[in-house]
């Protein structure tokens, strides 16, 4: 897969149930109650009616870019960058509101992560990456040919959702058993190439499963920076949750290990979580779907940061994740990705935990 070039392109729009039988014509609020497990297991007929989960994707706000020193020119996009800025660390690179060391964090990238380049001023280049707008000290990234020639190393093969609600399944057929649904515009990791296109074996956190190539569009790339201060908390959101997300964030990039407990070291979803929660005097098993039965169930609509969203696949729990406000949640997603942030809604939540 690595040496195939991919076009970069998104279709975007419903493919309608009776025309298109792997993909759900969802509406846009997405439900969580006990009804989403049993409909997995239904025709391909079925039309899923929900209400409590809001499925967003906000665009990316930026403002238009003044003309600065040393503009970069590119003419042609490469991963979908027409100016393209690689982060060129062993860690991450932080973005700066400002061009400046004192100025305010607004995210960061990780090692290898694409932006695209507006300017340069002062020393530090004006970027976009991924919802992130803001400032990198020039030294930390590269531009022009030299972030080409390194890309690639750093670039994955993706499935980006091109219909409202896709099914991703056991095997490659539309016999087998449905593990999970994404929504439009996500974009998961193509593992493997299957009948020619007909179908693309993906990564979902942990686990792999195969999406119809019919309902996806497939394009190589690049790590995207990470939002830290956009988080909005919901009014009446108490200091101990705030705390508790604060103290999660600080573990993001860091490494997944199955079965490990180390914020540090390495550690894998129940056991994020499990951790998270023993600095603030609760104390969890260690494992998801024990996890779930633990603290008081609601809907999604009600959730507020610190409470869990677990996720699963034929309807069994097997994957959990921190809820940290504004959609999002923050988790330890697989081997690949380490503990990262993601919309709540990147898979179907099965279930919704307040411990708080």
């Amino acid at each position: 897969m690595k040496d195939r070039k991919f076009a970069f392109a998104l279709a975007l729009g419903a493919v309608t149930l009776f025309a298109a039988p792997e993909a759900v014509q969802a509406s846009t609020n997405a439900g969580i109650s006990a009804v989403i497990t049993d409909c997995l297991n239904q025709s391909e007929g079925m039309v899923i009616s929900t209400a409590d989960v809001s499925v967003s994707r906000a665009a990316a706000k930026t403002d238009t870019a003044e003309k600065k020193e040393e503009t970069p020119v590119e003419d042609e996009k490469f991963c979908g960058y027409t100016n393209i800025g690689l982060a060129n660390v062993d860690n991450y690179l932080n973005i700066r509101k400002g061009p400046g060391e004192d100025e305010e964090l607004v995210g960061k990238m990780p090692a290898g992560a694409g932006c695209e380049v507006y300017g340069k001023e002062k020393g530090w280049y004006h970027i976009v990456s991924g919802k992130v707008e803001g400032y990198v000290n020039a030294d930390f990234l590269l531009t022009g040919d030299a972030a080409k020639e390194k890309a690639p190393k750093y670039a994955t093969d993706v499935a980006v959702v091109n219909t409202t609600t896709l099914f991703v399944r056991e095997k490659p057929n539309t016999d087998c058993t449905i593990l999970t649904m994404v929504p439009i515009e996500e974009e998961l990791v193509v593992l493997e190439t299957v009948d020619d296109g007909a179908w693309y074996k993906v990564e979902i956190d942990d686990e792999e499963g195969y999406v119809s190539g019919d309902y996806v569009v497939i394009s190589m790339k690049l790590p995207k920076a990470m939002t830290i201060s956009e988080i909005k908390y919901g009014q009446g959101v108490s200091d101990v949750r705030v705390s508790l997300v604060q103290y999660a964030l600080q573990f993001v990039g860091n490494r997944y290990v199955w079965g490990g407990t180390s914020l540090t070291n390495g550690v894998d979803c129940s056991g994020f979580t499990m951790q998270i929660y023993a600095k603030y005097g609760v104390y969890l098993p260690h494992s998801s779907r024990a996890q779930a039965n633990c603290g008081r169930s609601i809907n999604a609509s009600e959730a507020q940061p610190g409470d869990l969203f677990f996720y699963g696949s034929g309807g069994g729990i097997n994957h959990v994740a921190i809820y940290i406000g504004g959609g999002q949640v923050v988790h330890a997603s697989n081997a690949r990705s380490g503990i990262k942030i993601s919309n709540a809604y990147y898979r179907t939540p099965l279930r919704v935990v307040s411990l708080l």
